[in-house]
């Protein structure tokens, strides 16, 4: 009806205007002619109709509805790989060009890098936490400050937030939250400890102090056939967790208290036979997770305890224990700590970044994905019914600890009975993550610490096979560094005791 007015209107305006044209002022009045209205109405409606009916009849030239375009996205293991699946489920007008690159030697940073401003770019790319605070202060990422206010939403764990910010630019989002866990076999627990119930081993390592006497106790109760960890590398993180500064400060490197503290407890360790020396990641490193570890002439040795975060319960503890499982706990251990983790950040100047925003929401800021993540729904059929090229162990197991508080209070209970909750001898994981990713300090990680780290490695090495002295190893520590960092102020090395 308002089609038919308008065009009775434009009638009147039309002969108004022929009239004008016509005679003078005083014979303008033409506009009453009720009888012209009924058939003017007829007309407009047979207007209106025509009108009407090929609009309803070309859809094909409508915009496209929903997300479009090319996503490239760039990452070092087949991960996010389901989520760019999942992804593609949902927006079937996005085409998610997924490469992974190993990170063998520095590889994947290298290529990223120098893809970075060409034809060749990524348009999001995935960010280890051994490296994504040195891109987080780069220029290499864009600024995605706009996606902030979903973080407040999901709640999402405050270190999480803070390792992906520098300077007040948010550049970095991810799924995961890494707190970290003490876990022991509950079997040599009852053997040598009289109980392998979590409250009461947990008071046993409460503190460095009594992590030593414990650790004493299951050598002597074993007559140094038990090991009450693989290897000290891994108990680097706990004390770098439990620093006061980060490495550098003011353009210097700061040798905080718990580095030293480190370096003497991973040689008590090593001196006193309660480690397994078996290097970290190493073959015989997993083997303890399954009982098979043997010594150079074939004993049988057992290792008690793994420190690993939340990420290495089911991608690392559960898939090594061979029939070990159900004999495991977890506990707090002698300090807090949080380990690893994968961030997604988008290249900066790149021409889809409104698509790679959308594509960091889903992945790290969408409530019902992180819930599908971490409950196992992104199966293999799943994926297939999606792309039906996907692999066959492309999928995702349930348990990885995401970065949402909102969503981790909703599925905590779903994990009772689970398979992680019957592995862990009766433990909710995700419960007790969840009481330790709240207190996780992300201020300490810096961009330069991957390096200085690496550098530590060598020669702390050197010094707990005796090789060099503890002066020895500071020393080629700090010229790693000065190699490495030649504008950085060096302090003097801490005196040996």
């Amino acid at each position: 009806m308002r089609k038919s007015l308008l065009f009775l209107l434009s009638l009147l305006v039309v002969f108004s205007l022929t009239l004008a044209a016509c005679a003078t002022p005083a014979e303008e009045p033409a506009a009453e002619e009720p009888a012209v209205a009924e058939p003017v109405e007829e007309e407009a409606a047979a207007e209106e109709q025509a009108m009407e009916e090929p609009v309803a009849e070309e859809p094909a030239e409508e915009e496209p509805t929903g997300l479009q375009g090319t996503l490239n996205v760039w990452s070092f293991t087949n991960e996010i790989r389901t989520m760019a699946i999942a992804f593609e489920g949902l927006h079937p007008g996005v085409d998610v060009v997924y490469t992974m690159i190993p990170m063998t030697a520095g590889e994947y940073q290298t290529k990223v890098k120098a893809a970075a401003g060409t034809a060749d770019t990524p348009d999001v790319v995935a960010l280890e936490a051994a490296f994504v605070k040195e891109w987080v202060e780069s220029d290499l990422l864009a600024n995605l400050n706009d996606l902030l206010p979903l973080t407040e939403e999901l709640k999402t764990f405050p270190a999480v937030v803070e390792v992906g910010t520098h300077d007040g630019i948010t550049k970095g989002y991810s799924y995961q939250s890494t707190p970290g866990a003490f876990f022991y076999r509950r079997s040599i627990a009852t053997e040598c400890l009289g109980t392998d119930d979590p409250v009461e081993v947990q008071a046993m390592v409460a503190d460095l102090d009594k992590f030593v006497e414990t650790a004493a106790k299951i050598k002597e109760c074993s007559n140094g056939d038990y090991y009450t960890v693989g290897t000290a590398g891994a108990m680097l993180n706990p004390f770098l967790a439990n620093r006061s500064q980060p490495w550098i400060v003011d353009d210097t490197l700061v040798i905080d208290p718990m580095i030293e503290e480190y370096v003497k407890f991973a040689k008590l360790m090593r001196d006193e036979g309660y480690e397994s020396q078996a290097q970290q990641w190493s073959e015989g490193w997993f083997a303890g997770m399954s009982d098979t570890l043997v010594d150079a002439e074939g004993n049988p040795k057992r290792i008690f305890a793994y420190f690993l975060p939340t990420w290495g319960l089911p991608y690392v503890l559960m898939p090594n224990s061979g029939e070990t499982g159900g004999d495991w706990a977890m506990i707090a251990g002698p300090l807090p700590y949080q380990w690893g983790g994968t961030w997604l950040g988008a290249v900066e100047g790149t021409p889809n970044i409104d698509l790679a925003k959308e594509f960091i929401k889903f992945a790290a800021l969408d409530e019902e994905n992180l819930t599908n993540w971490a409950t196992g729904a992104y199966t293999n059929e799943y994926l297939v019914a999606i792309d039906p090229e996907t692999p066959e162990d492309q999928a995702q197991a349930p348990g990885d600890f995401v970065s949402s508080q909102v969503v981790v209070e909703k599925i905590t209970s779903q994990f009772d009975g689970s398979e992680l909750y019957e592995w862990l001898g009766g433990q909710n994981n995700y419960e007790a993550f969840g009481k330790a990713a709240p207190n996780v300090n992300g201020a300490l990680l810096t961009g330069s610490d991957d390096a200085i780290q690496r550098a530590l490695q060598d020669p702390l090495n050197s010094y707990l096979l005796g090789e060099i002295s503890e002066a020895e190893m500071w020393q080629l520590w700090l010229d790693s560094v000065r190699n490495e960092f030649p504008d950085l102020l060096l302090p003097e090395p801490p005196v040996s005791e």
